[in-house]
């Protein structure tokens, strides 16, 4: 769409359509344009003092920029400019000098701000953005911390790899939480991920000018390594034994989202944050607005509805927490008490559920779109439509599943009695 000149104001800057560039008629130079997407950015169009044309990006249309504050910001570079300054060159050239720590900052503040997009064009979970916090704080910050972000190259990031990997970042470090303690640990797994995020990190860096290319890309990585741990037989029974051994020592909502994470695969998260207001009982059907993969809406076996805990008038939540309307933050230390109680193996964990969930799932012949329809998996594109499509026949996949998993740890604790 062809430039124009007005007076820019807030309407002229959300009516720009992608490809579009508005001028300013009050400041020569100043403008504002839409690339790609929906972010708009003001820039300044001058010559410096040896006649070479410049283009300077004040910044993104939001907090602190709007057409006001970035008139006055284009009024201020401009009064440079007459001084003989170069802003545009000097920009440039700070932004080549910043460190990785530097970067790492403008990245977590663009997570923040929610500028930073997944590949459903969504902004990061709350719950992302803290990992990758974690990630930048304990691993990239020490070892590269200090490095040149356009000195780093993909050798450099090979001997980042194989450092986090060696152990060179692991250490005990204190949280934000009273008396806690982080266990930073190393591996291959850990490495893996964490290249990962570096190079989103380095992505943005070139999005931003930093530098023109990505040392991370072609960085051969360790395979990831992440636990296949399914549950045996007879551990079902043992998890049949725990909950009925917990019952007078652990709050009662907890053991039953242990049991409903066995019933239905699903995530902790998900699970913990469930809310009535997303259930349809009659239709044995749970509606989950924002999940890691999107909206999911989810078939309920019989048996995991008829676990749920009485509904309190106090919160919406379904398994709420021992005090208070927020989620169940203690829940990871019910688990472990009802691991101690029932002696379980200290491998099992709430993500060993879903995948045993998974594994029983495809051993009972489900096909993998069905699965993936249970339990909100990725790539569920297919299968978002199938839900629509097969409510019925869902509901009778989740019921054939839920019933050998209660017949398997009912069997097993009842013969122990």
């Amino acid at each position: 769409m062809a430039s124009e000149r007005t007076p820019i104001g807030l309407k002229d800057v959300r009516a720009l359509e992608t490809g579009q560039t508005i001028w300013d008629s009050r400041v020569a130079g100043f403008g504002a344009r839409r690339q790609k997407g929906t972010a708009i950015a003001y820039v300044l169009f001058y010559r410096s003092s040896d006649g070479r044309q410049r283009w300077h990006t004040i910044g993104r249309h939001g907090a602190p920029w709007t057409p006001e504050t970035a008139r006055a910001e284009a009024k201020r570079v401009l009064g440079e400019v007459v001084t003989g300054a170069d802003p545009a060159t000097e920009k440039a050239a700070a932004r080549k000098a910043a460190t990785v720590d530097d970067l790492c900052k403008l990245y977590w503040q663009a997570a923040e701000s929610g500028r930073l997009m997944t590949r459903r064009r969504t902004a990061k979970k709350e719950s992302t953005v803290a990992t990758d916090k974690g990630r930048i704080e304990r691993h990239i910050k020490p070892l590269l911390g200090s490095k040149k972000v356009a000195a780093v190259d993909r050798a450099e990031v090979e001997r980042f790899m194989h450092a986090v990997a060696e152990g060179e970042t692991a250490a005990k470090v204190k949280t934000g939480k009273k008396r806690g303690l982080a266990n930073v640990r190393g591996g291959r797994g850990t490495a893996t991920r964490t290249v990962g995020l570096l190079g989103s990190i380095f992505t943005f860096a070139v999005r931003e000018g930093m530098r023109s290319d990505n040392p991370v890309h072609g960085v051969l990585r360790f395979a990831d390594g992440r636990r296949e741990r399914r549950l045996a037989s007879e551990e079902y029974g043992q998890l049949g034994k725990a909950f009925e051994a917990s019952a007078d020592d652990v709050w009662p909502a907890a053991i039953a989202a242990a049991k409903f994470l066995l019933l239905t695969g699903w995530r902790l998260g998900e699970a913990l944050g469930l809310r009535w207001s997303e259930i349809d009982i009659e239709r044995r059907t749970a509606t989950l607005p924002d999940t890691k993969t999107g909206r999911s809406i989810r078939p309920l076996s019989s048996h995991a509805c008829s676990i749920l805990p009485k509904r309190r008038k106090a919160t919406d939540l379904v398994f709420p927490a021992t005090r208070g309307d927020g989620v169940m933050s203690g829940f990871p230390s019910l688990w472990k008490k009802m691991a101690v109680i029932g002696g379980l193996p200290a491998d099992i964990t709430p993500h060993v559920l879903r995948h045993s969930y998974a594994s029983l799932a495809s051993d009972l012949g489900f096909s993998e779109p069905t699965i993936a329809a249970l339990i909100g998996h990725k790539g569920q594109g297919i299968t978002s439509r199938y839900v629509h499509a097969a409510d019925a026949v869902l509901l009778a996949a989740a019921d054939a599943i839920a019933t050998e998993i209660t017949a398997r740890y009912s069997a097993v604790a009842n013969a122990g009695n």
